[in-house]
């Protein structure tokens, strides 16, 4: 990746954090934390990666994507906003009674929405029977699926790994987002998942850990994941990352997986991420 194609895809992930602020700002509630310690992956999955098209959301041989840490939303539906499969100021009536924009994906209401989620594991089981469903029709088309650590606390997430690896879903890329944090504190108090490389090596996985908000990084790791076509693997990008990454006092903050910003911390948070847009311009 050129330098030039990195500051674009810095200043768009900047952007992102925005929209995920005001959005959960305008609503009073929501989850920014993980949202924003995800904004970077969103980034490069819509810009460099996933085959979707807003003008036709629904085209059948399309990329899928299921988000199965459905709580994230605010940065699914940011990207899609500026992708274009609505308009921008719809963010700002995230979780509202009337909303298509509700706290977790609805595949029926939200354009660009592959998978309703919510409950978590259930979502990468969704992802994995999608990947088998091309495959049995013989379509190449990739699956993509995101997990937050925490989330590999469930039960079902290993038996969906398990089903993916026995029917050979290299179309099959997870991604966990690997922050540390979860509701309730640090996920290795919680309840220790690590390590995760092992445990997804263990399931018959190609596992590549990557630090998160490098696009670079994230670059070589969708690499090998198109360079283990016909591996008969599922690729898992163990993604290294900061819960509330670009707002210094939501970063590596357990109390920010759910709590929406007021408009003073808002206000504090855009001019923090201002100034991230002004240091990479000179860079």
């Amino acid at each position: 990746m050129n330098k030039e194609r990195k500051k674009e895809l810095q200043m768009y992930a900047v952007e992102v954090r925005e929209l995920i602020l005001r959005a959960t700002n305008s609503s009073g509630t929501g989850h920014p934390g993980g949202s924003l310690s995800s904004a970077d992956y969103f980034t490069y999955l819509y810009n460099e990666e996933i085959r979707v098209n807003p003008k036709e959301p629904k085209a059948p041989e399309r990329d899928r994507f299921v988000l199965s840490k459905g709580h994230v939303a605010p940065a699914l539906y940011a990207v899609l906003a500026l992708k274009g499969y609505f308009p921008a100021e719809d963010l700002l009536t995230l979780r509202k009674i009337d909303s298509h924009l509700q706290g977790h994906p609805n595949m029926n209401t939200t354009p660009g929405v592959d998978m309703s989620t919510g409950s978590l594991g259930q979502g990468i089981s969704a992802a994995a029977g999608m990947a088998k469903g091309a495959k049995h029709l013989g379509r190449d088309i990739h699956v993509y699926t995101l997990l937050g650590d925490g989330e590999t606390g469930e039960g079902e997430v290993w038996e969906a790994v398990m089903f993916a690896a026995h029917y050979g879903l290299d179309n099959l890329c997870i991604a966990v987002d690997v922050n540390g944090l979860q509701i309730d504190g640090y996920t290795k108090e919680v309840m220790n998942v690590e390590p995760l490389d092992k445990k997804f090596e263990a399931f018959g996985c190609d596992v590549i850990t990557v630090q998160g908000h490098d696009f670079c990084e994230l670059e070589k790791a969708f690499q090998r994941f198109h360079g283990n076509k016909g591996s008969k693997k599922p690729t898992v990008i163990l993604m290294k990352t900061i819960k509330g990454k670009g707002v210094s006092f939501m970063e590596d903050m357990a109390g920010w997986h759910g709590k929406a910003p007021n408009d003073e911390q808002l206000s504090q948070a855009l001019k923090e991420l201002e100034a991230e847009r002004v240091k990479i311009r000179e860079e």
